[in-house]
């Protein structure tokens, strides 16, 4: 089981986005075996466009880090958008 660690920047999140991002987490973790912990970065910026709900994930796996960024109108998109990349 990976360990998953959710930090919400700029914003109270709730618990269906954590949840949400947790499954695709360990979505993730059953396709790569080596994953230690995964950090959920989500953050939300000013921006007159609308696309600006950014979810960063930094992937422990021994030996190195990953580091996946994606922005777009919603945290659920940009989490999955993130953890497909990853």
């Amino acid at each position: 089981m990976v360990t998953t660690h959710f930090r919400a920047v700029n914003f109270k999140a709730d618990i269906k986005l954590k949840e949400f991002t947790t499954k695709r987490v360990e979505k993730l973790a059953l396709f790569h075996k080596q994953i230690i912990e995964v950090f959920v970065f989500t953050k939300v910026e000013n921006s007159s466009d609308g696309i600006n709900k950014w979810a960063e994930l930094k992937i422990s796996i021994p030996g190195d880090d990953i580091i996946v960024k994606k922005i777009s109108k919603s945290w659920e998109e940009s989490s999955e958008a993130a953890s497909a990349r990853a």
